[in-house]
């Protein structure tokens, strides 16, 4: 096996399991599940415990799938787990029914937050938020809004 191809599989073999990001939003929360990353290009830096995902990134797990044209990942090694995800360019975040769109995200790890800006707004069915930043907490699905403008459509039932 050359050099280059061992470097790139033990980087890609390690990143897979030390990806688990978004995990935490799985119904069992004491196993965390992969996420896979899909991108045009991947540039891993094992001396600073970062890779880069550029061009058409897609991140999935069981019940959320995020979209960015660049994805920079913090990972600790020791720890086989992910610290940080910096998502840049037309970021839309899915789950279930609803989706977060905006030009920029971090999710943080520790704090089980991803916090949107760049014209974030949050979609659901018909019903629209939109501010200068949004925060999302995934442990408790807990929103916050700043400089927030809601759009709630009130249909009346058919009698």
């Amino acid at each position: 096996m050359s050099k280059p191809f061992f470097i790139v599989n033990l980087v890609l073999t390690t990143f897979i399991v030390h990806v688990t990001a978004f995990a935490v939003i799985s119904i069992d929360k004491s196993e965390k599940a992969p996420i896979i990353i899909t991108s045009q290009t991947l540039t891993a830096d094992n001396k600073n415990s970062t890779a880069v995902f550029e061009g058409t990134v897609v991140a999935k797990t069981e019940d959320i799938t995020m979209y960015s044209d660049k994805m920079t990942v913090l990972y600790d090694n020791s720890q086989k787990k992910v610290i940080k995800i910096h998502c840049i360019g037309n970021v839309k975040v899915n789950k279930e029914e609803s989706a977060l769109f905006s030009d920029e995200a971090i999710y943080l790890e520790e704090e089980q937050k991803i916090i949107f800006t760049g014209n974030p707004k949050a979609v659901d069915g018909e019903n629209v938020i939109s501010g200068t930043q949004i925060i999302f907490y995934l442990t408790d699905e807990r929103v916050e809004v700043e400089g927030s403008r809601v759009v709630l459509q009130n249909k009346q039932g058919l009698d």
